[in-house]
């Protein structure tokens, strides 16, 4: 099985290496065409000082902006509010930091929720800190990437977080969440809809939620076989319809081992009763 089984979705189209190569033959190959380029008003020497800024320009004007996923989580966490399952929302205090604190009744301590972008930057699955007074703290990775999919991006975020996991003195994180606007629409087909609920103009699915291993310096295997058990996936998905004796059934894992010199992770996506999908790397 390859990476992309670290998730149960895919993506529509996502075109194949050989198109990207074409694409990419092309772009390089505008350099010769001075006649075309002339007609733009551009040199031969000013196109290809300016490509690689023009490149930059063109994946950030194509990318989802923060505002965007900050409005997506706003939305997410309003309905989950909605339902009673969450108290209150505190909102992050943007350009400090992205963490969200959620009170749970039932629950001693608040849950800490932080928003981060593609799991495979180092920003996103390396930089961040749980919060003191959080019981439980979670990533939740909205990505709209598309050239790989969704699986493969999880797969690489879940290899940078055990470096953290290593860590002498490490926060412990709880879980992490992938989801975002694109899930369950055309590019991002999800096969939990009958699970969705309408939230703004948009139904969306359950998200996929991965609890992450407690951390004990006397072992070499952590969380293998998915038995580490978090309280707040089940609140999460309660808002969604499923019941907290079903939550279980929708849950995945990230477990950890190691082997000599190395470290090999599991990675275990749950979408229903006898639905599994794994990754072992």
């Amino acid at each position: 099985m390859g990476a992309e089984d670290a998730a149960p979705c895919r993506h529509a189209g996502v075109p194949p290496e050989e198109v990207i190569e074409r694409i990419a033959a092309l772009i390089k190959g505008l350099e010769a065409e001075e006649g075309l380029l002339s007609r733009h008003g551009l040199s031969a020497e000013e196109f290809r000082e300016g490509l690689p800024m023009a490149i930059q320009k063109v994946r950030g004007s194509m990318s989802a902006g923060n505002s965007q996923r900050r409005q997506f989580m706003l939305s997410v966490l309003a309905h989950l509010k909605s339902t009673g399952l969450v108290s209150a929302v505190g909102e992050p205090r943007y350009g400090e930091d992205t963490v969200y604190r959620l009170a749970v009744p039932g629950l001693s301590k608040d849950v800490a929720v932080i928003q981060k972008g593609c799991p495979d930057g180092a920003h996103s699955s390396s930089r961040w800190a749980a919060p003191d007074w959080a019981g439980e703290t979670y990533l939740w990775w909205l990505c709209d990437a598309m050239a790989a999919h969704p699986g493969e991006h999880v797969q690489r975020g879940v290899n940078r977080l055990f470096k953290r996991f290593q860590d002498s003195n490490p926060d412990e994180l709880a879980g992490v969440i992938f989801h975002n606007d694109l899930c369950g629409g055309p590019r991002r087909v999800c096969p939990k809809m009958d699970h969705a609920v309408k939230i703004g103009d948009q139904m969306v699915p359950p998200p996929c939620v991965y609890v992450m291993p407690q951390r004990d310096s006397l072992k070499e295997e952590w969380n293998w076989n998915g038995d580490q058990q978090r309280r707040f996936p089940a609140v999460l998905l309660q808002s969604f319809g499923i019941g907290e004796n079903q939550a279980a059934l929708y849950t995945g894992s990230i477990g950890y081992r190691l082997s000599g010199n190395r470290c090999k992770a599991n990675v275990i996506s749950r979408y229903g009763l006898g639905r599994t999908t794994s990754h072992r790397s």
